[in-house]
């Protein structure tokens, strides 16, 4: 098929650069690389998006979590800062 297409500057740049690199025509860089990109993508969007599943840690006694920094300074010391 036959089209008339329209590449940003620098990707004209990179595809010229792996024509001088490989020696092959530029039609055939170009459609593999097209090819690469479409594949990536549906691989891409067939992996399942990671989830991570929350478990109840509780609370443990003793311990103010509202005060942050004074936890921070019983569990490392004062060489945390």
């Amino acid at each position: 098929m036959r089209t008339t297409l329209t590449l940003d500057e620098d990707v004209a740049e990179k595809l010229r650069a792996e024509v001088r690199r490989t020696g092959r025509p530029w039609k055939e860089v170009v459609n593999e690389t097209l090819r690469r990109g479409l594949l990536a993508r549906q691989q891409a969007q067939a992996v399942p998006p990671f989830r991570v599943q929350a478990r109840p840690w509780g609370l443990r006694p003793g311990l103010d979590y509202d005060r942050i920094a004074q936890l921070v300074d019983e569990l490392e010391g004062a060489l945390h800062r």
